[in-house]
């Protein structure tokens, strides 16, 4: 196994009050219905939530996953998330990044920046290949992710 690591940012207007988008993106049934490649999202109850990964290939290998994440909110303003495994466990995906909101004259100010980690049952050697098939997955996963909370809020 070797881990590969890939990042991303975006921010854009979106002409809906900021409470509307908060609220989309504090339910994880929501975010799974958004995100491609993602079959569910699950909580413990608390503030983890386990990401279901549906199969993708890279570089003609499978590739799933569930990986726990924890989320951290700070009221309307900012949603972190952190990879946090349940003691004793191996993940073989991971994400950090964060979700910023804030006021914009238009609507609100989304803003995301995350970092992707996964272990995929490929050589070191490969790690150019993989990451821009990861940064295809990621814009990808962006765009529709994109289209599906705009269409969700009626924009």
């Amino acid at each position: 196994m070797s881990t590969f690591t890939s990042s991303t940012t975006a921010e854009a207007v979106v002409p809906v009050e900021r409470a509307r988008v908060w609220e989309a993106l504090t339910q994880p049934d929501l975010v799974a219905a958004f995100t491609p490649f993602i079959s569910r999202i699950t909580t413990d109850g608390g503030d983890h939530w386990i990401w279901h990964m549906s199969g993708l290939q890279v570089l003609g290998k499978g590739f799933s996953a569930t990986f726990t994440e924890r989320m951290t909110l700070e009221e309307g303003t900012r949603i972190e998330f952190t990879h946090d495994p349940p003691a004793g466990a191996k993940e073989r995906a991971g994400v950090h990044g964060w979700y910023a909101l804030a006021d914009h004259p238009d609507g609100v100010l989304l803003e995301t920046s995350m970092e992707i980690c996964v272990d995929l049952p490929l050589p070191k050697v490969s790690g150019g290949a993989v990451r821009t098939t990861m940064r295809g997955v990621i814009h990808q996963m962006g765009d529709r992710f994109s289209k599906n909370l705009l269409t969700h809020l009626g924009v």
